[in-house]
C-alpha cells in the first residue's frame, strides 16, 4: 500500500511541475493565482500522503492544516489586492 501512495505522491509532483509552469508562464494575474492555489492544495495533500507513509498522520495533519490555513489567506490576500488595483 505504501508503494501506492508513493506513486500517487510522485504524480501529484508531477501536477505541481505543470501548475508551476502555468504560475510562470500564465496568461494573466488571475490563472497565475489559480494555478498558485493548485499548487498550495496539491502540497497539502503531498504532506499527507507523507504523513500516512511515515505513520505520523497526526504530525502531518496539524501541518498540512497550517498550510491550507495561510494558502487561503495568501488567495484572499491576493483577490482583494487585484480588486483594490481595478
Amino acid at each position: 500500500m505504501n508503494i501506492f501512495f508513493v506513486a500517487v505522491g510522485l504524480g501529484l509532483c508531477l501536477l505541481v511541475f505543470l501548475a508551476l509552469y502555468r504560475a510562470i508562464f500564465g496568461p494573466g494575474v488571475f490563472n497565475r493565482i489559480a494555478a498558485i492555489s493548485a499548487i498550495g492544495t496539491k502540497t497539502l495533500i503531498i504532506l499527507l500522503i507523507l504523513g500516512y507513509v511515515y505513520n505520523r498522520v497526526d504530525m502531518f495533519i496539524d501541518i498540512s492544516m497550517v498550510y491550507a490555513l495561510l494558502n487561503f489567506i495568501g488567495c484572499i490576500a491576493a483577490a482583494k489586492y487585484l480588486e483594490m488595483e481595478r
